[in-house]
């Protein structure tokens, strides 16, 4: 981000607690050599994890098994042209801790829909990111759709 561009570096610990309210993010991922996007329903753990839930045959538990991903979450009024993003990327898991998994079957993600036998992906935040737009379309009293350029 450079100065005056319109956005805002959001830290960590604000980066976290906004993807905390929204119920939906992206998992970004390798599937055959090529990147993959996803939607999917994911709750923040207590210690900042990411932690999603699938049918454990899914292709997404099997490609994303003890490999590296990203996760996006967003917020954004395109109407006031304002928001934010968050990008978490790390080492994700599926989960295989008994102990682990019921906690997570009781407190944990829910998935959109239900399969007979489901999995926890674990994903660690080794790096955070994110952003807020705090310029929109009159960025220091200036209308930007009537600027050429």
């Amino acid at each position: 981000m450079y100065p005056q561009d319109g956005f805002r570096e959001l830290g960590r610990t604000e980066a976290l607690r906004l993807m905390a309210t929204v119920p939906v993010g992206r998992i970004v991922y390798t599937r055959r050599a090529m990147p993959a996007v996803l939607p999917v329903t994911f709750v923040l753990d207590h210690d900042g994890a990411v932690l999603l839930r699938t049918a454990a045959g899914s292709a997404l538990a099997r490609a994303v098994d003890r490999a590296v991903v990203a996760f996006e979450t967003d917020d954004v009024d395109a109407a006031r042209q304002a928001g934010w993003s968050v990008v978490v990327t790390g080492s994700a898991a599926v989960v295989t801790d008994p102990g682990e998994r019921e906690r997570l079957f009781r407190d944990g993600p829910v998935a959109w829909v239900p399969a007979r036998h489901e999995v926890f992906v674990r994903i660690e935040p080794e790096i955070v990111t994110g952003r807020e737009l705090v310029g929109g379309r009159s960025l220091y009293g200036v209308d930007l759709a009537t600027v050429e350029g």
